[in-house]
């Protein structure tokens, strides 16, 4: 091992994602590969030492938190999934603020930035995270500004919101410490171009299934995305937007393949899942967060979707769900509304 070679850390939580995890391993492996040196080196750890499943049901094997002097990480990636928003582990707080006061370059991936956050060391930071859990996470941590976009970088806080996004990241990364030209080089390896920069949008026009969406369409998904608490009605989204009432169903149907109510109640009850699981809420509150009047009627709408009344499926996630479904997909909620038909 070169003594200028950076070591990363992975610090893995139950049911992390293994495939993000890949994502930010494979390209120091690689710039080891294209390198003369050893750029980089790289150990895992966990709060709970051996083998650590990942939500696909593979493991990995995981030394645990204590000082290693033959191994002093430069970078500590937490990463987490399904479950993180209600992993708490003291032993875990502490060892990151410990890490954070020695200056280590912390980053908090997917669901890892509620270990962050639980180690005190996000307040006034700015972060994001996986796109579908920034809403509770936003609600259960108002000191830390989360924003939705593909990785964030300051001082020694870093973010990821997971998935291919941690390429983009550790390119920039490797881009700051070794150079541009080795960055480009492990792009080219992994035929990654262009590489994306930290303030991409984490996914497509919100909620499309189809790439040549109408602008008007799009325009609609994100005033509903935008007003989920107090929702537009369809007169009032189409004043705003200047366009018929008739054409705009008419191209909603077309485009999302299904209506313009429909669509609103699928955001709103994603919405409540996440907050269900992901914060203290009580129902009722969740339901007026999620812009229905009715408590009753919150209920039967939620069973439908999930299978569980909402507060069964507080009571089950994530201990009595092994591998979690989000029937929240405009695909899946169609085949749902058809099969009610």
């Amino acid at each position: 091992m070169s003594t200028n070679s950076k070591h990363f850390s992975f610090v893995l939580l139950p049911r992390f994602n293994m495939m993000t995890m890949t994502t930010v391993m494979e390209p120091m492996r690689i710039a080891n590969y294209l390198s003369s040196t050893e750029p980089f080196t790289w150990d895992f750890r966990s709060s709970e030492p051996g083998m650590v499943k990942a939500s696909n049901g593979m493991e990995v094997f995981c030394k645990g938190l204590q000082e290693d002097d033959a191994c002093r990480p430069d970078y500590i990636g937490v990463f987490a999934s399904w479950g993180a928003e209600k992993y708490r582990n003291q032993e875990l707080s502490n060892w990151l603020r410990r890490q954070s006061q020695k200056g280590k370059l912390l980053i908090g991936v997917e669901l890892g930035v509620y270990a962050l956050a639980r180690a005190r060391v996000l307040a006034g930071r700015t972060v994001t995270t996986h796109w579908s859990w920034k809403p509770g996470f936003a609600e259960e941590f108002p000191n830390v500004d989360v924003c939705e976009q593909l990785f964030t970088v300051n001082a020694n806080i870093a973010s990821c919101s997971g998935g291919t996004a941690g390429l983009d990241m550790m390119l920039q990364l490797i881009a700051d410490d070794s150079g541009e030209q080795l960055a480009i080089e492990i792009a080219n390896q992994i035929m990654h171009y262009p590489r994306r920069s930290a303030e991409s949008p984490q996914r497509h026009a919100a909620g499309a299934i189809s790439k040549d969406i109408h602008a008007s369409v799009r325009e609609a998904v994100k005033l509903l995305e935008a007003n989920v608490e107090e929702p537009y009605t369809i007169p009032q989204i189409c004043k705003k937007l200047k366009v018929s009432q008739r054409s705009l169903e008419r191209l909603f149907m077309r485009d999302t393949g299904c209506t313009i109510v429909q669509f609103s109640k699928l955001l709103r009850l994603q919405y409540a899942r996440v907050l269900l699981t992901s914060t203290k809420m009580s129902v009722r509150e969740v339901s007026v967060a999620c812009g229905f009047n009715s408590l009753s009627y919150f209920s039967q709408c939620f069973g439908t979707m999930f299978s569980k009344r909402p507060s069964e499926y507080r009571q089950a996630w994530p201990d009595d769900e092994a591998a979690p479904s989000w029937p929240g997909t405009v695909y899946s909620f169609i085949r749902e509304s058809k099969r009610g038909t």
